[in-house]
């Protein structure tokens, strides 16, 4: 077990990677320029260990990217490609949604895609509304694609390995604001299961299902519902797709009620695939009705008090859990079986 970076971890699961298979290679714009606040220190000391040919700085040009992976996944080898910012990869949506989704499926299994695209996603303080997008429920909608959102280092390494695994086109979501957070990571060759949730808190009151860096401000929000007696049963998804439908619908039916935040804009996102899924396969056992939460559906703004109004915060989880228990609560209980 060692301390490292978010950052670091992803550098060590991409090395690792590229050291146990030869046809392991990255591409993306500047790899080889260090900058601690965008995370490209993320690949420091690769261009060093595996040279210019496996660790590859392209043209301004997200479609060529985005292209070229496709195309070499295809051919054989496992491509790890970088769009630098989720907004960007906008400019790849063909390449991605068009052809490495559907390869699969349109040749009969006779080829597959096995790439992985990381997508920093999320709001970084400052950096304005090109530059912090959360499309996930985009990428989520897309037949054919796998979508990855870890939120620990320790994650952050063991995904990324199983994404390189994986013979499918994933989508490996991070954090801009997560790159430096630091966390325990274990030795070895670890990885996580795609698919398999966390279960990051145990309670009896409430589920709160979370993703990314969303997970940390519903932790913040447990800490303080605890001191009111709340319980949180509190799960980190960790892969969006496929979700672990399991894990969720189990709490849900244990406490009850069910709360799915995020910080993308609340219009149309993916916490409310998750509350309705929820609602159909286990809401008879239900106290009420599974709620969510978002940010407004505005872009997301320079000015930092107006950045602070779009952003999910520990508090709005709070109140929306309050909101939540007040109406799901039989005849003055907090719970069925508990008083307040």
């Amino acid at each position: 077990m060692a301390e490292m970076t978010f950052g670091e971890a992803v550098r060590d699961a991409l090395a690792e990677a590229m050291r146990d298979d030869a046809t392991v290679w990255t591409l993306g714009e500047d790899l080889t320029e260090i900058h601690l606040v965008g995370g490209n220190y993320a690949y420091e000391g690769l261009i060093e260990e595996f040279g210019s040919l496996r660790v590859v700085n392209t043209p301004i040009s997200e479609s060529t990217i985005m292209g070229a992976a496709v195309g070499a996944a295809v051919a054989g080898t496992r491509p790890v490609c970088d769009m630098r910012t989720v907004d960007f990869a906008l400019c790849a949506m063909d390449e991605l949604v068009n052809q490495a989704a559907k390869i699969r499926y349109m040749f009969g299994g006779q080829a597959r895609v096995p790439m992985v695209a990381r997508m920093p996603i999320g709001a970084r303080r400052g950096a304005a509304a090109q530059h912090c997008g959360s499309y996930e429920a985009w990428f989520v909608s897309v037949p054919g694609l796998v979508v990855v959102a870890p939120v620990t280092p320790a994650d952050g390494k063991a995904l990324l390995k199983s994404a390189i695994r994986c013979d499918d086109p994933v989508v490996f979501l991070e954090h801009k604001e997560l790159f430096l957070d630091r966390g325990d990571v274990p030795d070895g060759d670890v990885t996580v299961p795609l698919g398999k949730g966390r279960k990051v808190r145990e309670g009896s009151d409430l589920t709160i299902v979370a993703w990314s860096k969303m997970v940390l401000i519903a932790e913040e929000a447990c800490d303080v519902l605890a001191a009111e007696g709340v319980t949180v049963d509190l799960i980190d998804l960790r892969t969006l797709w496929p979700w672990d439908r399991e894990m969720v619908f189990d709490s849900a039916r244990k406490t009850k009620r069910v709360l799915v935040p995020q910080e993308a804009v609340q219009v149309g996102g993916f916490a409310a695939e998750i509350a309705m899924s929820v609602s159909e396969a286990v809401g008879s056992d239900l106290l009420g009705p599974p709620r969510r939460l978002g940010a407004p559906r505005i872009p997301v703004p320079y000015s930092p008090p107006l950045e602070d109004e779009y952003r999910v915060t520990p508090a709005d989880v709070v109140d929306a859990a309050h909101a939540l228990l007040r109406a799901s609560t039989p005849r003055g209980r907090l719970s069925a079986d508990r008083p307040e």
